[in-house]
């Protein structure tokens, strides 16, 4: 992993004549400059380091918070710089590849190792305090109390920061990124809206179904107010589908998946939450009775949820519905079987105790899947819906999910956790409501956050650029209204770029409970 340099970069934007590297704002370079200047993809991965929205990742929870589970567990940080040592690790090799697959990523826009770690790196600067809970409880918030139809959603929200909200030297331009990197970043290159009336099957788009609420597209990569900024960065990409990534988003996403399955594993074997036993219960059940499950009716394993091989025989299920395209039943069996004898039956076998054994057989476990895990990607010149350009084999396809299941079932579901997160909800659900009261308090309105107001004003100037350039996208044009949306996403933008400590001291604050009025409000 390349390290960022004493201070952020400051290039020129390139010629127009690479579209891939195009700004939003436009400069020319003289052609000694362009000969000693390293590629923009390189500025753009340094103004994204050295974003604060970049820093706060520091201190926003995963999936367990290190406060309650020490510092070993990673953080949304640690989980972007190997999301991006991984990313970059794919597309150096891809990059070399002087095959028949290698002309094909060369034809559909190529796949740069500096743009790839780019996107990796910025990937997560959405997501709010609390980790994915947070995600959830902000989008039924701005929704159901602020009027939002297109609510929250951490990858909308990523990309607006880096087109909109944060600023490097240009206002209104965002960071002012190159269209490699914008488009990069777009895992879900639609609006929200575009899920509606989908059937959520085999020839759906990854995160295009609708949401179990019917509020549109589960997972969405813009919202229509940033619209222009996507079309921008897409239209340098001809070759691209409409609702198909870039080459070097795909890597990206892949990076994250294989970070996610073996990385939030680590912490949870670290911090004592896998129950080896249970898991090797749940496992061995699937692996004697698998022609026995075959024959359940799905309603009846759902009801028996917590029978041992009951979960296991639904994702399979699942996988087998939802992506035809890939999904093997024996593939799926040797995956059970591999991640069985080396997870369940091999590192969960001895309890994480500090040793430096113990640390040196865990990281022992994670390179050899990482390895093998990076090195089992495929090309597709035409991708099934479902699918990137880049993809993982079939068989590390499944491995991969069935990884995921290990801490979705096991750790995801822990009444604890859930007692833990409800609290965590609550917590959000103060501070939008007390934000919300307080701006519509015209005796005491002007003296919330600046950085609030910033956020509401610039809500502002969006909504009604919008109403004068693509109504079609608004359903009324009436400034009240859009005014009173502009507060709604204001607060949104400023809740969601807290930290977790940040927004638990916000609350004390706005509850008039802290005693240390200072401290607290630093960064307000």
């Amino acid at each position: 992993m390349e390290t960022p340099a004493a201070q952020p970069v400051s290039p020129e934007s390139a010629p127009d004549s690479d579209p891939r590297q195009r700004r939003l704002v436009p400069e020319s370079l003289t052609a000694s400059q362009q000969i000693e200047r390293s590629p923009e993809f390189r500025a753009d991965l340094e103004r994204i380091r050295f974003s604060p929205y970049y820093s706060r990742l520091t201190a926003v929870t995963q999936v367990i918070s290190q406060t309650g589970a020490g510092l070993a567990i990673h953080n949304r940080l640690t989980h972007s710089l190997k999301v991006a040592a991984v990313a970059r690790s794919i597309a150096v090799s891809l990059q070399a590849d002087t095959s028949s697959a290698g002309q094909t990523i060369e034809s559909l826009g190529g796949c740069h190792p500096a743009v790839v770690q780019a996107a990796a790196a910025a990937h997560d600067l959405g997501h709010p305090p609390f980790g994915h809970l947070g995600e959830q409880t902000l989008d039924r918030l701005a929704r159901q109390h602020l009027g939002l139809a297109e609510g929250f959603e951490g990858n909308a929200q990523s990309f607006r920061i880096l087109t909109r909200l944060d600023e490097f030297d240009r206002d209104g331009a965002g960071l002012n990124l190159t269209a490699a990197v914008r488009a990069a970043v777009l895992k879900y290159p639609w609006l929200r809206q575009e899920g509606q009336g989908r059937d959520g099957g085999a020839e759906t788009p990854r995160g295009l179904a609708p949401s179990p609420d019917g509020a549109g597209a589960r997972k969405f990569s813009v919202y229509s107010l940033d619209l222009p900024a996507m079309q921008d960065a897409r239209g340098a990409y001809p070759r691209i589908a409409e609702h198909q990534q870039t080459v070097e988003c795909s890597v990206m996403d892949i990076a994250d998946d294989i970070a996610y399955s073996l990385h939030d594993l680590d912490d949870f074997y670290r911090a004592g939450l896998l129950n080896q036993a249970a898991i090797s219960a749940e496992f061995r059940a699937w692996q004697r009775g698998r022609r026995k499950l075959a024959a359940l009716d799905s309603a009846e394993l759902v009801l028996g949820g917590r029978i041992p091989g009951y979960a296991l025989e639904l994702l399979w299920r699942r996988l087998q519905r939802k992506d035809s395209w890939i999904a093997s039943a024996d593939a799926f069996q040797e995956a059970v079987d591999r991640v069985f004898t080396e997870v369940v039956d091999g590192l969960l076998q001895s309890p994480f105790d500090g040793s430096r054994d113990a640390e040196r057989a865990l990281a022992t476990f994670t390179a050899r899947w990482i390895d093998h895990l990076q090195t089992s990607v495929v090309v597709h010149a035409s991708p099934p819906p479902r699918s990137g350009h880049v993809s993982l084999n079939q068989a590390a396809w499944h491995e991969v999910s069935v990884l995921k299941f290990l801490h979705e079932r096991f750790i995801l579901d822990r009444p604890d956790l859930t007692v833990y997160q409800r609290g965590q909800a609550r917590l959000l659900e103060r501070l939008i409501r007390g934000f919300a009261a307080w701006l519509d308090d015209p005796a005491d309105a002007r003296r919330a956050p600046r950085r609030l107001l910033d956020l509401v004003d610039l809500a502002l100037e969006d909504y009604l650029r919008l109403a004068r350039t693509a109504p079609e996208l608004l359903d009324t044009r009436n400034e009240s209204a859009l005014r009173h949306r502009a507060r709604g996403r204001g607060i949104i933008d400023y809740v969601a770029s807290l930290t977790d400590a940040q927004a638990t001291s916000l609350d004390q604050l706005l509850a008039g409970t802290s005693e240390r009025l200072w401290d607290a409000g630093q960064g307000l």
